[in-house]
């Protein structure tokens, strides 16, 4: 080739090599660019916090026009999205928490009823996946503090503790503070009683969240609060000082408002420290109550009350707020309630559904994002429960089919777990139909004057229940 060639051939491939290697470096930095870029665009996935009242009307609240001061709680409406119509998992408390925690039917779940742990086997199944687990299997650091009331063991049963169930860390009461929120005694941190209190339960509850936030640092994770306050359950005590601004020390019902106005201060204070631990637009708050109330004049005028499937017994306030993500402001005309809590924070977290049983919430975040669109619930809402007349109930659009058993059992406060063979095979009768929006205290039956509306839902309703009741627990046969 000779030497001049050759040398200028060196040259060039020389050259050549350094062009494709400041190529190559250009293109790895524009794909590095990129992907930070894409990074950077995604919103982290925001803390998750729920905050459950115990035994709280649809008409206690001061954004349900209500009688009782709530600044905070106000606020936190005005926030995001308050639905108007918003239904408990069930009129009594254990199976509604179980129906939050799962989005299944509280049955499915093992709970039919309130439970006590000292006289029956019952409590939320392992088997159960919880929004908790669900959370932590996606990097959240998880803690419950509050009522738990859905098992815990005991010298003759062994029952799963909320840490069963994906809770890192826990503080709570086997079921209402004892021996009434003033100075409780019976609070459990981690499996260890902690023994005698000073100060009121809201108060107390709220303390300890703060001290878990404290105690996570500063560390990238996103953590799920489960807030599950005692109050207005009984036996209620509330600060005098609050108690006057309602009525008279003693008087029952300025006590119960005292307690209500006493857990607003305190999730005032939650809602101060979650400002300052992460910026608001980085948290999910939910709100809701586990029941109606137990008061008549806090039912809103609807009938019934806590314990029974008419609509005091279960109606409840409903709030989700997520500043930049759910528009402020919204007061939301489509019936929910407590058992979509679970497929909604999949769906406004972008968390696929994974293989396990089906759940019986829906998915709320299209109606929450875009309060303007054409969103329809796909399935009716549905409510069982042993000791209320009538003992089912059934909402699809405006229309309410309720049903009292055809068998006796006793209307005991206390379940038996002996009934539970007799529940599942089911039986009802005295049919009856309302159409809310005409008739929201449901005082004229139609079920004459619908004869197909009525066959049709019926129907729905004895499907439903069959499926229920296939995966309930038997836990009487259980050793």
């Amino acid at each position: 080739m000779g030497t001049f060639w050759g040398y200028h051939v060196i040259i060039f491939q020389r050259t050549l090599s350094l062009v494709c290697r400041d190529l190559l470096i250009t293109a790895i930095f524009a794909v590095v660019l990129l992907q930070s870029q894409l990074n950077a665009g995604e919103p982290r996935r925001p803390n998750v916090v729920v905050l459950l009242a115990d035994d709280l009307g649809v008409q206690d609240i001061g954004c349900y026009d209500g009688p009782v001061q709530t600044p905070s709680l106000d606020r936190l409406a005005e926030s995001g999205t308050r639905f108007k119509t918003f239904y408990s998992g069930c009129a009594v408390c254990s199976p509604s928490r179980a129906t939050l925690l799962t989005g299944r039917h509280h049955i499915r779940a093992g709970v039919y009823s309130w439970i006590s742990d000292s006289h029956q086997r019952s409590h939320l199944l392992e088997r159960e996946t919880t929004l908790a687990e669900i959370l932590k299997n996606q990097g959240y650091r998880t803690a419950h503090v509050g009522k738990w009331h859905l098992g815990l063991p005991t010298g003759q049963y062994q029952k799963p503790t909320p840490d069963q169930h994906g809770f890192d860390y826990w503080f709570a009461t086997w079921n209402n503070a004892e021996p009434s929120h003033r100075d409780p005694h019976n609070f459990i941190r981690n499996g260890n009683p902690v023994g005698k209190l000073s100060g009121y339960s809201c108060q107390l509850v709220v303390d300890e969240a703060t001290s878990w936030l404290d105690s996570l640092g500063d560390r990238d994770e996103p953590f799920f609060l489960n807030v599950w306050f005692h109050e207005p359950h009984a036996p209620i005590s509330a600060p005098d000082a609050i108690t006057e601004k309602y009525g008279q020390l003693k008087e029952p019902g300025a006590v119960y408002s005292g307690t209500i106005d006493n857990t607003d201060r305190a999730v005032e204070r939650l809602l101060r420290k979650l400002e300052q631990v992460d910026d608001p637009k980085n948290t999910l708050i939910f709100y809701a109550s586990d029941n109606g109330s137990y008061r008549d004049d806090r039912t809103g005028g609807l009938r019934g009350k806590k314990g029974v499937n008419w609509e005091g017994g279960i109606r409840v306030p409903g709030i989700f707020s997520w500043p930049g993500m759910i528009p402020a402001g919204v007061v939301c005309e489509e019936p929910a309630g407590v058992i979509d809590l679970v497929p909604t924070v999949c769906g406004l977290l972008g968390i696929r559904s994974t293989a396990g049983p089906p759940l019986d919430g829906v998915d709320l975040s299209e109606l929450l994002l875009k309060p303007s669109s054409d969103w329809q619930r796909e399935r009716p809402l549905f409510w069982h429960l042993q000791k209320s007349r009538p003992i089912v109930a059934m909402r699809d659009g405006n229309y309410v089919l309720v049903a009292d058993p055809d068998y006796d059992l006793s209307t005991s406060n206390m379940f038996n777990e002996t009934w539970i063979p007799k529940i599942k095979r089911g039986g009802y009768t005295n049919y009856q139909l309302f159409d809310l929006e005409s008739d929201p205290r449901q005082t004229q039956n139609l079920s004459t004057t619908h004869p197909e509306l009525l066959r049709e839902m019926k129907e729905d309703l004895l499907r439903i229940n069959a499926s229920i009741m296939a995966d309930g627990a038997d836990w009487h046969l259980q050793e």
